[in-house]
């Protein structure tokens, strides 16, 4: 595996940040609502682009930037000849600035705007969202809140203007109540918010228009995360030289299968073979060994009854992978131990990381990959899995700060804090809630590390390998059903591009 090139990876940045972009922006010398315009005219085009059928629009209006945008539409879909019904939250005379302009524009070019009540019903065949935007710090409330409600029982398809109304843009939290739209067409700088936490579940797909603004141009402004993507793994995962051989692509090590326990440590040994690791080692309760051999040979399965056993494993390994079906008792204990006195680089997962918490509280390392779910997280950090999920970046950054090496805060949009930075996988799907998955992961990771040793770009791999095998399975056969082992077979096809 070779390097890839990080220019390929979308930069995504915070409220504020967008706001400076902007504002440096109409410093430069583009006037806002020129800005305003440029984004009406997107948000249009998606529309047409996606419901290219559609013959009548119901625009629902906030009043700041995010509804003037909504106004400027408004009046581009009348023009085209398309029916719009405007709705409005708050009062057009109580309208100012950019805003005000806008809906003057919308009245000018003949589009009519009534006021929001509860009993408003929407007209259009799409509903646009420009009710709230970017600057929103607090729970939704009162007449916005009413018309989320509304959007999101239409029954409609619904385009969002920049975010889907009620969503944090920093943390992809959701405000209260927020809007679920099929799609949203965001502007200037791509948002964090849009690909963690809650955000899958809010908003569709995601179109970015930068509205002519080169926003790493601004190198002062340094983005809050990237993006991973697809095409990178054509740079990560290069032909082979001809004359490798198996002593070139490291030698992983599996800890873990307690008694009673065996499945999770399977699954991560046969990912780390699949992933392409030179040579494989299982070190497990020794009844699970036959398992180990009849589901791949190609594991070396060794059975072990305590730390004095592993020793000698330990020491032939390039890389370690505790914690798949480890346990928490004397056998957990000792397999983890072992693996921490090493000078091994180190994957830890599962009952590693509760053992983590709860028996070595201050143990940091900067040659190891954590890679908690948010509940193992919030053990790590004596935080409520509430606390985590209201702000994922903070808490895998904090993780990060209190324990070194590289972390992926696993969920919807997960996150990988290291030394370059904050980086987001925006793949996967729901058919990934079921048991072993973490397992896998672990698995992939411990082959990467291998093959290419300690470095950023082998865990965003190892990430977005995951996460596109889980897609691509959950493609052929559905996403009810999808298992851990499954994800094996489409992600050796995904490291052979």
């Amino acid at each position: 595996m070779s390097l890839v090139n990080t220019a390929s990876l979308r930069p995504l940045y915070t409220a504020r940040q967008v706001g400076e972009l902007d504002r440096r922006t109409i410093a430069g010398g583009i006037e806002g609502f020129a800005l305003m315009q440029r984004a009406a005219s997107s948000a249009w085009h998606s529309v047409r682009t996606r419901w290219p059928q559609a013959r009548s629009l119901s625009v629902v209006c906030g009043g700041g930037n995010n509804g003037g945008d909504g106004h400027v539409l408004a009046a581009l879909a009348a023009q085209a000849g398309m029916k719009v019904q405007r709705i409005g939250v708050k009062p057009i005379d109580a309208l100012t600035g950019d805003a005000a302009r806008a809906a003057a524009l919308a009245s000018d070019a003949g589009v009519g705007c009534e006021a929001w009540h509860d009993e408003t019903a929407f007209t259009g065949e799409i509903i646009v969202d420009a009710l709230l935007g970017t600057g929103l710090d607090g729970e939704v409330r009162g007449a916005y809140r009413q018309a989320i409600h509304a959007i999101n029982n239409a029954g409609l398809p619904v385009l969002a203007v920049d975010i889907p109304s009620g969503l944090a843009v920093d943390t992809g939290a959701v405000l209260g109540y927020a809007v679920h739209a099929d799609a949203t067409v965001t502007f200037i700088g791509d948002k964090l918010g849009l690909y963690t936490g809650q955000a899958p579940d809010h908003v569709g797909d995601v179109d970015f228009r930068p509205l002519g603004v080169k926003s790493q141009a601004f190198f002062d402004i340094v983005p809050r995360a990237f993006r991973l993507n697809e095409c990178l793994l054509a740079e990560a995962f290069p032909p082979r030289s001809r004359t490798a051989h198996k002593g070139h692509m490291g030698h992983v090590l599996v800890l873990g299968g307690a008694p009673g326990l065996g499945g999770a440590a399977l699954i991560a040994s046969q990912s780390a073979v699949r992933l392409g690791a030179g040579k494989v080692s299982l070190t497990t309760a020794p009844e699970h060994v036959s398992a180990s051999l009849t589901r791949c040979p190609e594991v070396m399965a060794h059975g072990v009854r305590g730390g004095a056993d592993v020793a000698a494993h330990v020491a032939q390994c390039d890389v370690i992978v505790a914690g798949p079906g480890l346990g928490q008792g004397a056998w957990g204990q000792a397999m983890l131990a072992a693996a921490l006195e090493s000078d091994k680089p180190l994957v830890l997962d599962a009952d590693a990381l509760n053992l983590l918490a709860s028996r070595f509280p201050y143990e940091r390392r900067d040659d190891w990959v954590l890679t908690p779910h948010p509940g193992e997280a919030a053990r790590l950090l004596g935080l409520s899995v509430a606390e985590v999920e209201a702000d994922r970046p903070a808490a895998v950054e904090a993780l990060r700060q209190q324990r070194g090496g590289r972390v992926i805060l696993k969920g919807a949009g997960s996150l990988i804090a290291g030394p370059g930075g904050l980086a987001v996988c925006p793949y996967g799907n729901p058919g990934m809630a079921s048991g072993g998955m973490g397992d896998a992961l672990s698995g992939m990771l411990g082959a990467l590390l291998g093959q290419q040793g300690m470095s950023d770009q082998s865990v965003w791999m190892g990430v977005l390998v995951h996460a596109l095998a889980a897609d691509r399975a959950a493609q052929d056969n559905g996403e009810r059903g999808l298992l851990a082992g499954d994800l094996a077979f489409y992600a050796r096809r995904l490291i052979n591009p």
